[in-house]
């Protein structure tokens, strides 16, 4: 009886053991599929955080949940292995038989993490594509750089070798190159996909500018050197009409009072002064315009003080030129004739009213033509006084202007 009894313990033992080895390999299988979970998913909310950090940051939160409560699960997991040697033959079936159910609960820990897991990638799946299609998106941007990059260091290689002075170009050049150089080797580097998608646009542009910089420098060299030539034709002529200017003053000082003269005393002088001051600003300009120095060139023949140092000379020149030559020919006909055609204006308005021109109208009309017919002999004389002549046409247009003015107020009064 006890040799019966003594077998189908030993046969009970058997069976409880043999139920606990299978719970224990169930919950080491649990175990890895939370373990494989927890790490892909980890991985997955670390892509999410660089590809967009605000976004990623509630998925990170509930993430960090899941991933104590699988740690947790873990430890319980490994306690349970350590509590329950299910190999050990000694084993009393009540040992296995508790070894058994405290596997089961543990697997049953382990896939409820699992599920949760899951569940978590599950709801995190659509955000994710929707990054990873943006993504595709870098690469193209990524070349676009690259091959901006490329151009403008052609471009600066270029403008060197023709003997431009490209450090400017070149600088901008180099900064593209950091920039790219940076975001080729980390990626999108804490920036984010809009923030590296932004950074790649800002190189390319940055490169483009720096290409397009470079090209120009020879155009910019040209375009100096003509304004510099063309300016230079300009004082040449202002330079050869010094000696018209000096014929000029002296017709005016013998034959035309103080008071025509008297502002352009030294003109000829100060002509002659102009045009050198701008001959050794278009010295200056010149040197700088030379091949490895356009862009100073370019500061110093087109822009600020330069330019007006350079231009003012001829230009005050040309001006004091045109006054000496001109005064008392063509400034007296101009005048004269701008008076007369005011004259005639107010006259044929006087004769357009109903009934002809009034007698008070007509009678301060006929005085200025006369006025007009008397101001020339102004001029007569050894010394004659132009500024007065000039004085009395202005008087005589005023006068005219005002008849026009009264004519427009009656029509307007009787209409």
């Amino acid at each position: 009886m006890r040799g019966a009894g003594d077998q189908r313990r030993r046969g009970r033992g058997a069976q409880e053991a043999a139920a606990a080895i299978e719970a224990r390999e169930a919950a080491a299988s649990a175990f890895y599929d939370m373990d494989q979970a927890q790490k892909f998913i980890g991985g997955r909310v670390t892509v999410f955080e660089d590809l967009d950090a605000r976004a990623a940051e509630p998925a990170r939160r509930e993430f960090a949940g899941l991933s104590e409560a699988a740690d947790a699960a873990s430890v319980a997991y490994i306690s349970v292995v350590d509590a329950h040697d299910v190999s050990d033959q000694d084993r009393s079936p009540a040992e296995y038989d508790a070894a058994r159910r405290a596997f089961v609960a543990c697997t049953e820990r382990l896939q409820k993490t699992t599920r949760d897991l899951n569940g978590f990638a599950e709801r995190l799946s659509p955000k994710m594509a929707r990054l990873e299609s943006a993504l595709d998106r870098l690469p193209p941007k990524l070349g676009a750089a690259r091959d901006a990059v490329a151009a403008a260091d052609a471009a600066v290689t270029a403008a060197r070798e023709a003997g431009m002075d490209a450090s400017d170009p070149a600088a901008e050049l180099d900064r593209a190159k950091e920039s790219l150089g940076v975001l080729s080797s980390r990626g999108l580097g804490g920036l984010g996909l809009d923030g590296a998608l932004r950074r790649a646009e800002e190189i390319r542009d940055t490169a483009e500018r720096a290409r397009e910089a470079a090209a120009e420098l020879p155009k910019q060299g040209e375009k100096v050197r003509n304004s510099l030539n063309s300016v230079r034709t300009r004082v040449d002529v202002v330079a050869n009409r010094v000696g018209t200017v000096r014929q000029a003053m002296k017709t005016m000082l013998r034959k035309y009072s103080q008071s025509c003269w008297q502002d352009l005393r030294g003109a000829p002088d100060a002509i002659e002064a102009g045009v050198g001051r701008a001959r050794e600003r278009l010295d200056e300009a010149a040197d700088h315009a030379a091949p490895r120095r356009v862009e100073a060139g370019a500061a110093g023949a087109d822009r600020g003080p330069h330019r007006a140092e350079r231009r003012r000379p001829p230009r005050r020149a040309g001006h004091r030129t045109g006054r000496a030559a001109g005064r008392g020919r063509r400034r007296s006909r101009r005048t004269r004739r701008g008076v007369r055609f005011a004259v005639r204006d107010a006259q044929r308005l006087a004769v357009a009213q109903p009934g002809g021109a009034a007698p008070h109208h007509a009678r301060v009309l006929d005085g200025l033509v006369e006025r007009l017919e008397k101001a020339p002999g102004r001029l007569t004389g050894t010394h004659p006084d132009y500024w007065a002549y000039l004085q009395e046409l202005e008087s005589i247009k005023t006068a005219a202007g005002d008849v026009v003015t009264r004519i427009r107020s009656e029509r307007a009064a009787q209409g």
